[in-house]
């Protein structure tokens, strides 16, 4: 109930089977609200005075019908009203649905036009005071009351209208603003969506090229001893395994729900499918094989501190790595430190794919007040030649190109090219912590 006035006063939008109740109900108080109003003016006013125009049986007998007629006010409220405005001339008891006309033309025609009939229906009582033959009050007095009753019903409807639109304008902002909210939310789905398939970009090419180097290593070396064919076995199976664990983490970034939670194993988040879902599976099944099916925590993603790490991966492979940091103790951000991160794979990554054997340079500086410089240079061999088509390290030719994308997302630059017999990529990253 409580819901009811502001329904009446705010209505939704029409055609349901709700807007059809409220809308019947509205007609039925607008009807009660006539005949109680046009009963009391009969017996407050001069409609009961022996020298009336008319009995005051008569005049509550043509002021009913006219307020049942109230009824077609929403089809055609201007054609009501000035059908009804002549009765006031004659009939007290019709006074009542002649306000709920006005009312109804404030609401849905403009201003000027309902304040004109306002008009014409003081007027009308000039035409009543005219057809009495002794009046009991003077015309001021009927004047005075139909102007009052008149313009408050006019000056409610007017505000009512008003409120109304006002209403509505809130309403389709509202709608808009969540439309909007709702896109905004697509885009950043669509954003961390790219930024996972350069993370996975990122953590499977180094691994992966690690396997592809060693497997054409023992696809070539056919006379290889015993402890080396182990010693590349070991190195392709630790480098499978640490990329199925790195491919889970970025797949769980895909797997949670909205509150940061993992659904349970085959049951997609809630309101949402996930067209990753075949994807996902089969790479559950892969880390199954590899016993990577157990509900451990994701690991952190790659800060400064792991960097010692990857040079030793890179260094067993066979690459040899000189490595200068000179970065300060101050720790910087969480995204700095991932960026800086993969900015150094990827950079190993790509020599070692196109320069296998040649000497790298890695160096950290800057910090601090200063932007943080990552310098990494390869050279290339002399006399070397193109490996067999069977011994490349397949690769998108786009791992550079991620590398200046993410940096610049971190808000810094990246420059790599060759330079003389060495091959550099430069990046420089704003120093956060």
């Amino acid at each position: 109930m409580s819901s009811l006035p502001f329904a009446l006063l705010v209505p939704g939008p029409p055609g349901s089977r709700r807007a059809t109740v409220r809308d019947r109900t509205a007609d039925v108080i607008a009807v009660l609200c006539a005949l109680v109003y046009g009963a009391i003016m009969v017996r407050l006013g001069d409609a009961t005075a022996p020298h009336a125009a008319i009995p005051w049986q008569a005049d509550v007998a043509i002021g009913i019908p006219c307020a049942l007629t109230l009824f077609a006010r929403r089809r055609w409220p201007l054609g009501l009203c000035l059908a009804l405005l002549p009765v006031g001339a004659v009939s007290v008891m019709a006074t009542g649905p002649i306000l709920a006309a006005l009312f109804t033309v404030a609401i849905r025609r403009r201003a000027p036009l309902a304040l004109a009939l306002t008009a014409a229906h003081v007027g009308t009582g000039v035409l009543y005071y005219a057809l009495q033959h002794d009046p009991p009050f003077d015309l001021w007095v009927d004047l005075l009351m139909r102007s009052m009753t008149g313009l408050g019903a006019v000056g409610w409807g007017m505000f009512l209208r008003a409120y109304r639109h006002l209403t509505s304008s809130l309403r389709m902002e509202a709608a808009n603003a969540q439309a909007q909210q709702q896109l905004r939310m697509d885009q950043a789905r669509l954003t961390e969506r790219a930024r996972i398939a350069r993370e996975m970009h990122d953590v499977l090419a180094h691994r992966m090229s690690m396997v592809s180097l060693h497997a054409g290593a023992l696809e070539v070396r056919t006379d290889a001893r015993p402890d080396e064919i182990a010693t590349a076995a070991r190195a392709i199976r630790i480098s499978s395994h640490e990329a199925l664990e790195e491919l889970r983490a970025v797949i769980g970034v895909l797997r949670q729900t909205g509150d940061g939670r993992r659904p349970p194993a085959g049951e997609p988040p809630a309101g949402e499918a996930i067209p990753e879902e075949g994807i996902v599976s089969r790479i559950e099944r892969f880390a199954a094989l590899a016993g990577l099916d157990d509900p451990r925590p994701e690991p952190p993603q790659p800060r400064f501190s792991d960097l010692p790490d990857l040079l030793t991966e890179a260094r067993t492979s066979g690459m040899k790595i000189d490595f200068v940091w000179v970065v300060p103790r101050a720790t910087p951000s969480q995204e700095l430190e991932r960026t800086a991160y993969r900015v150094v794979q990827e950079a190993l990554t790509n020599a070692r794919k196109h320069a296998p054997g040649g000497e790298v340079e890695v160096l950290l500086e800057g910090g601090g007040g200063r932007d943080l410089r990552i310098l990494v240079t390869n050279s290339f061999e002399h006399g070397h030649r193109e490996p067999p088509e069977q011994q490349r390290v397949p690769g998108s030719g786009t791992g550079l190109i991620g590398v200046g994308e993410r940096v610049a997302l971190a808000g810094g630059r990246v420059e790599y090219g060759a330079q003389g017999d060495r091959f550099r990529v430069e990046a420089w990253l704003p120093w956060q912590e």
